[in-house]
């Protein structure tokens, strides 16, 4: 089904529309919250909630695309579901490494709320758009989905040490782009 069908579902208030979103989205907003959440469980009610989610925000807000609102309401869930459960015990999953990896470019006392802040959010923007696309790509993989190295790299054909090397490159580039607007 159709992107905008199935917002015309949510809106019409048709049930209908979480079990097409499922289907549509649950590979994909599952993926999101594994790469954040350790615990598979935990990942799973994350996206049910994702489903939650659009349902009520889908009256005051339509999205034009909707992978990316599904992937931002699930995102945002995991985030607050891993800090809640943040602890030694039950292990971290990949969020710990890739907030230490940018901790060398924003603040680490602060990095999760520093991220979400509007003014870094559209900085940051602006300099992946300065990006080759792969390198654009593999960024993301790794600071917006989470993903392990290994997985970026097989999804790319790049050895694991290609795709450290360009990230650890992509961070030096934002934290000189970051200090140069003045935000570092």
């Amino acid at each position: 089904m159709e992107d905008h069908a199935i917002v015309e579902l949510y809106w019409s208030r048709d049930p209908e529309a979480i079990r097409q979103t499922g289907e549509k989205y649950g590979g994909y907003c599952r993926a999101i919250a594994r790469n954040i959440l350790p615990d598979r469980r935990d990942a799973e009610e994350c996206v049910n909630d994702t489903w939650l989610g659009a349902w009520n925000a889908m009256p005051e807000n339509r999205p034009g695309l909707l992978a990316p609102f599904l992937g931002k309401i699930t995102r945002n869930l995991a985030l607050t579901r891993w800090r809640a459960a943040r602890t030694e015990k039950r292990g971290g999953g990949e969020l710990p490494l890739v907030l230490d990896e940018l901790s060398e470019c924003v603040s680490s006392a602060d990095t999760l709320r520093t991220l979400e802040a509007a003014e870094l959010g559209k900085e940051i923007n602006r300099f992946l758009g300065t990006l080759p696309e792969r390198e654009c790509g593999v960024f993301l993989r790794r600071y917006w989905f989470t993903e392990p190295m290994a997985d970026i790299a097989r999804r790319y054909g790049m050895r694991e040490n290609t795709v450290r090397t360009s990230l650890f490159r992509s961070r030096e580039k934002l934290r000189r782009h970051l200090k140069k607007e003045g935000l570092l």
